[in-house]
């Protein structure tokens, strides 16, 4: 029985070769899609998931309850970490967190490493494992560093690095140590990235900071012993904050803040570190969000669910061709369930033989998908036998449901019906009708999607952003000079070069840079009985000149004025917060010293993610600091023999040192990496939804034409012209399409609204979104159509009428 089912079923593919090969392209094209957005999410989902003790892990964070309202902070003061781990019970093992970039130097090789500066427990905690040396005790030594595998082979080559001395530079000086372990290159699904890790008592902050409880520039990690849930914990560290933070508490009430429902004013939190990948503090909220994976999985089920109603049409178009077939079985006596395990057979070859060339395309795709993504999930990640048993039988009840409806539909004709050759009632088809608004409500939902993700991000990089990013090339001081030094070098070499129009230097970047680095300083103090908070930046001359920042009021520092190592520059944002009607008569409070005066009030400019609103910012010329960034401005011609020059320059002053550099609309746009990536997804899935809707629209069409064709031979012999004709037979699909859009366009206006509330500047939601995306799908409704419809109309009716 068994073997006869499957002879004639491949008979009747083979048969029905066209329809046969473009069913298998449709769902061949939406196995293929899926399994790579399913590879990415599946990745995205994995993420830290792969530390032995990560159900125990957390990140710590402290809410505030200011009187602008909530924040969330993740930055911690030195002391912290010891005070919490003795004070609340509960802990088993804590490290502090701090990354940075540290020039490492063996012999005459000079390297910028991602570092990371922690506690003995960090290798405890976190399953990175030990290539060379001992993991237990790895940076009690305070001498001692652990290298990942691909820094090590950089620095030493094929030598053994256990055991050798590495000098970095922190804070102006070379520091040796000796390197006690080497630690493999974190996987792809890590949120914790290092190249070199060095003891927490090494980094630059700590000799300041160890007993100050002010000063806040590091993470902290902790591992609950087993038992000790987190709402529990941070219950019991209710009075640790209120002890510690005593003197905040006080300022935020005397400022007028209101305390959150259990009447505190801060309340320590604990982030699992399974969550890291996917949180957002937004509005003061701690927001778990992975809408990410989830638009990558609703594209791909939206797909595949496209295919398989495309799957479910073309084969209900094709089945007139079998009617007498099913008449004849039933007249020798055919059973229903007979039928039914034939037609569902059929089915069932389709979805194994689409599945099988699915994978195999994936796995062609796999290496652009990656690039095209910035995604480093591969197909291994599907390779376990719970996902490949799990897909099979997706598949088996895929096809059933999928393949069994038209089965079923067949096998219950009569079969007076059958030997007829009719099908059915010409008449109102709710199934069909309700198929075609649900594929082009995704199809408008999908391309309305495209053009505001674009339209956005179009709108960040066209933004004027306050300062000029055309023209401004930046760079990280990696080298192991100075970096006061470095600038003033940078500027005697570049001074005869007429194309390079100033040079300056700061502590932070704007935009992302090469090197990847994205950070910020906040400082915190009392003026005139309030507490204020400002974004900090450490500048070197001629930084308003650089960027070509605007002025509101006042002046920039000046290299003939020594008292200017005194001054501050603010922005607007600080002056309004300040609430100073003459902000250059204000002095910032300095500790014991007089303070700083502000010579200068710059108009807002966005030195954060454009995402944000802009914030208070404070900008100092402090020659204690070191500046991490230069920043060259060069003439609009010759720009790219003026980024040659600064190459040059820059690696004749730092001749061991990788130059960096970019210019600040490219730091831009590297901000942008999220949504050109979201972009990039929902545009390559509305131009699959499109050509799959499209050969569904066409399997419906051939449906009702091929009803209608007796209809359309009588219409044309009494007169009726292909005009008419056409336009009768395509007026229903066009109609089921404008309910289609009328549908799909709150749905769509408000997952946009939702998405773009994320950003503080972002693009207006015109009605023109909306509107392209109804006539572009109603356009490719009407070709679609119209490919299958004009030739029914032009067909001779003498061969349509002769059927009987």
């Amino acid at each position: 029985m068994f073997k006869n089912y499957l002879k004639v079923a491949l008979r009747n593919l083979w048969k029905n070769r066209l329809f046969s090969g473009i069913g298998i392209l449709g769902l061949s094209i939406a196995f293929g899609v899926a399994t790579l957005l399913t590879m990415d999410s599946l990745h995205e989902l994995s993420y830290d998931n792969f530390h032995t003790n990560g159900d125990r892990i957390y990140q710590v964070h402290i809410t505030w309850q200011t009187p602008k309202g909530t924040e969330v902070g993740t930055s911690q003061p030195t002391p912290f970490a010891e005070a919490l781990a003795f004070e609340v019970p509960g802990v088993e093992k804590i490290t502090r967190f701090l990354e940075e970039e540290a020039l490492t130097i063996y012999n005459e090789k000079e390297l910028g490493l991602d570092a990371i500066y922690v506690d003995p427990d960090f290798f405890e905690m976190f399953s990175f494992p030990i290539l060379q040396g001992t993991k237990k005790n790895t940076l009690v030594d305070v001498s001692s560093v652990v290298l990942t595998k691909s820094s090590a082979t950089k620095l030493f080559g094929s030598e053994s690095p256990v055991g050798k001395t590495v000098t970095v530079l922190i804070n102006g000086k070379n520091e040796p140590f000796v390197v006690r372990a080497v630690a493999p290159d974190q996987p792809e699904n890590s949120s914790i990235e290092f190249d070199i890790a060095l003891p927490f008592e090494k980094n630059p902050e700590y000799e300041e900071t160890k007993e100050h409880w002010y000063a806040q520039y590091h993470e902290v990690y902790l591992q609950l012993e087993e038992q000790v849930y987190a709402k529990t914990f941070e219950e019991n560290s209710r009075s640790f904050t209120n002890l510690h933070y005593e003197g905040a508490v006080e300022n935020l009430k005397r400022d007028g803040a209101l305390p959150n429902q259990n009447g505190d004013f801060l309340q320590l939190g604990l982030l699992p570190i399974t969550n890291k990948r996917f949180v957002r503090y937004n509005k003061g909220y701690v927001e778990i969000s992975r809408a990410k994976v989830y638009v990558v999985l609703g594209v791909a089920l939206l797909i595949l669910f496209i295919a398989c109603v495309n799957f479910v049409n073309m084969s209900i178009a094709k089945s007139a061709q079998r009617l007498r077939e099913i008449g004849m079985r039933k007249t020798l006596g055919a059973e229903k369930r007979q039928l039914f395990f034939q037609f569902w057979g059929e089915s069932l070859i389709v979805f194994i033989i689409s599945l099988g060339i699915g994978v195999l395309l994936s796995l062609f795709l796999e290496d652009n998908f990656q690039t095209l993504f910035k995604t480093g999930a591969t197909f291994d990640i599907l390779l376990t036998p719970i996902l490949i048993f799990t897909t099979l039988l997706l598949v088996l009840l895929i096809s059933l449901i999928v393949g069994g409806y038209p089965a079923l539909l067949l096998s219950r004709l009569t079969t007076i019906q059958s030997l007829k050759g009719k099908l059915g009632s010409s008449g109102k088809n709710h199934l069909r009708d309700g198929l075609i608004i649900l594929q082009f409500g995704i199809a408008i939902l999908l391309i309305s999607g495209t053009f505001i993700l674009n339209g956005q991000i179009e709108y960040m990089r066209n933004k004027d952003l306050g300062y000029d990013k055309e023209q401004v090339v930046s760079f990280p001081l990696n080298g192991k000079k100075n970096s006061y030094d470095t600038v003033k070098l940078l500027r005697e070499e570049l001074k005869d070069n007429q194309d390079i129009l100033a040079i300056t230097a700061a502590d932070n970047n704007l935009g992302r840079g090469k090197d990847g680095s994205l950070s910020s300083s906040v400082w915190g103090f009392d003026y005139k009985g309030k507490s204020v908070r400002t974004n900090t930046l450490v500048v070197d001359y001629d930084y308003v000149k650089t960027l070509g920042l605007d002025f509101k009021e006042g002046r920039s520092f000046d290299f003939e004025r020594e008292n200017d190592a005194y001054t501050v520059i603010i922005n607007e944002s600080m002056a309004k917060e300040l609430e100073e009607h003459e902000p250059l008569t204000v002095q910032l409070p300095a500790g014991d010293s007089l303070g700083y005066a502000v010579i200068g009030v710059v108009k807002d400019y966005i030195f954060q993610d454009i995402s944000k609103a802009i914030e208070p910012l404070t900008i100092f010329l402090n020659r204690e600091s070191g500046l991490t960034y230069a920043y060259v401005r060069v003439a609009p011609s010759n720009m790219a023999d003026s980024f040659l020059a600064i190459q040059n320059a820059y690696k004749k002053i730092e001749p061991n040192a990788e130059f960096l550099g970019s210019f600040l609309d490219e730091n831009v746009d590297r901000t942008f990496r999220r949504e050109k990536t979201m972009a990039a997804l929902v545009t390559s899935g509305s131009i699959i939804a499109i050509l799959l809707s499209c050969v569904g629209l066409f399997a419906m069409s051939m449906l009702i034409t091929n009803q209608r064709i007796k209809e359309i031979g009588i219409r044309k012999v009494i007169g009726a012209s292909v005009a008419s004709v056409t336009y009768l037979l395509t007026k229903d699909f066009l109609k089921l399409v404008l309910v289609a859009f009328v549908i799909a366009t709150p749905i769509s206006w408000w997952l946009a609204n939702e998405w773009l509330k994320e950003y503080a500047n972002r693009v207006d939601l015109s009605w023109h979104f909306f509107a392209v995306s109804g006539v572009l799908a109603l356009l490719i409704a009407v070709l679609t159509i119209s490919t299958k419809t004009i030739k029914s109309a032009l067909a001779n009716p003498v061969k349509s009428l002769r059927t009987e």
